[in-house]
């Protein structure tokens, strides 16, 4: 059987380094020391980010092919450290075995298309002659890396989030610094450890799990020109706050709606309702938060909404039968509880769940909450979902939009009127049609707008903010 290592380095310039084991990793589910982590200070990130920017010139240097290369071999690598990445992920992370598997086929996906788009990335021809005064000139662009860059990796996704922000970089050339979340660090750890087997130059990458003071390099250095961040509004905020002049990638929170129109096929909606609000126990800035039914088929929707939410397994996410599994931190299922009991005070009703043992909290589906409640202003995250009615299509895209944040929404409708309206009119980073908004592939341009965060990630949007575009103008001259 698959089991963890007793201690795990952090990655300092390319190499595996056992310099401590201050940082104690839990099993999610009992709560127990799973295994410790070595714990980087001020002084090992500043040795980090001096070693990308030294590196930085080589790695701009290598050949196309050899930065595919390096991609490819992560690929392999992470094929045959599938076993030992999914349960990884299960113990730091309480997913889901199967949620934590799917997260590994994610993680290959994703190198798997930055390898691809390493040999795509190219640049453009130009025509200035637009005017008189500019015939005889040429343009041409290309993109040239931004230079060492830093990157705040989310616990929820602690493989395919920081993907997401290793991938590109090595597709483009930008060397990097990683601060992984520290309940969630092996992921990132197993992934660097693949990325010293390659032949990357030295101090091209360091990942580096540190506490949140001395994490404070990874915002403010002014040798590292862009952060990419992904976490909580509030933090991803004031980290943009004190960032200067780098540019900034954030990809925060959501209180997802889906939209369900009385055309709508009742039972293939109830299963993928079901997975948009309960996988990996809510736990996902696109997971279903906000139902909008049409009054028609209201009733019918949540009486079987119901019945497969009641009938969900929660419990140990190494049970294959598991479907919801503990939030992360016992503290965030009572913040959450005490969200439901909020809305429950203002005149809620309980449909489903709500009960809390430990960080196990049931699936949980409310209605007729007050709209001011936090469980629907605020970002949940955790398995509780909100049933409302609407009666016009109008009317759901505006109770969509009332709303700080904008990630993604769903609409489920056949109508391809209706379809477009909503493309026009909903104030979010994605529409997804016929499904829930927790549907990503891992190449589409993924963000937010709002409080949801700014810029866009999938592999070649990222490789975009990764760069800068570099002009070129020829003039003709006369031959000699």
């Amino acid at each position: 059987m698959t089991s963890l290592r007793k201690e795990y380095p952090y990655i300092l310039a390319n190499e595996a380094v056992y310099a401590n084991s201050d940082l104690v990793v839990k099993d999610k589910y009992t709560g127990e020391t799973a295994t410790r982590v070595a714990l980087a200070d001020s002084n090992v990130i500043e040795v980090g980010i001096q070693a990308a920017v030294d590196s930085m010139e080589p790695l701009a240097e290598m050949a196309t092919f050899e930065r595919q290369a390096v991609l490819e071999h992560c690929v392999n690598r992470f094929k045959e450290l599938f076993e030992e990445l999914a349960f990884a992920l299960c113990v730091e992370a309480g997913k889901p075995i199967k949620d934590a598997e799917g997260e590994v086929e994610r993680l290959i996906d994703t190198f798997k298309v930055a390898a691809e788009e390493t040999t795509r990335f190219n640049g453009e021809l130009q025509a200035l002659d637009i005017s008189p005064r500019a015939v005889g000139y040429r343009g041409m662009w290309k993109r040239v890396p931004i230079g060492p860059c830093s990157f705040i990796s989310p616990f929820n996704f602690p493989l395919n989030l920081a993907a997401h922000k290793i991938a590109p970089a090595i597709a483009v050339g930008c060397p990097f610094v990683m601060k992984p979340a520290s309940r969630t660090p092996l992921g990132a750890i197993i992934m660097g450890e693949v990325l010293g087997e390659t032949n990357l130059p030295k101090g091209a990458f360091s990942i580096l799990p540190c506490s949140r003071d001395g994490a404070d390099l990874f915002t403010v250095d002014e040798r590292l020109k862009l952060l990419s961040f992904t976490g909580s509004p509030a933090v991803g905020w004031d980290l943009k706050a004190r960032c200067g002049k780098k540019k900034v990638v954030l990809e925060l929170g959501g209180n997802a709606a889906a939209i369900i129109d009385e055309d709508a096929d009742i039972d293939y909606t109830v299963d993928r309702l079901i997975f948009g609000a309960f996988y990996q126990s809510g736990q996902s800035c696109i997971g279903v938060q906000r139902i909008l039914a049409h009054d028609r088929i209201y009733d019918s929707l949540k009486s079987k909404l119901v019945e497969k939410a009641s009938s969900l397994i929660a419990g140990d996410p190494k049970n294959e039968k598991t479907f919801v599994g503990p939030m992360i931190a016992e503290s965030e299922a009572c913040r959450l509880s005490s969200w439901i009991n909020e809305a429950l005070d203002a005149g809620g009703k309980l449909l489903c769940g709500g009960k809390r043992d430990g960080a196990l909290l049931e699936a949980t589906i409310l209605e007729d909450v007050p709209k001011s409640a936090s469980v629907c202003t605020e970002e949940a995250f955790g398995p509780v979902a909100v049933l409302q009615k609407f009666s016009t299509w109008e009317q759901a895209i505006e109770m969509v939009n009332d709303s700080k944040f904008g990630l993604q929404a769903g609409v489920v409708t056949r109508d391809i009127y209706k379809i477009q309206l909503a493309w026009d009119k909903l104030d979010v980073g994605g529409v997804v049609v016929g499904d829930v908004p927790s549907y990503r592939v891992d190449n589409m341009p993924y963000g937010g707008v709002k409080d949801s965060g700014l810029g866009r990630e999938g592999i070649r949007f990222a490789m975009e903010d990764m760069s800068e575009i570099r002009n070129l103008v020829i003039r003709t001259l006369p031959l000699a």
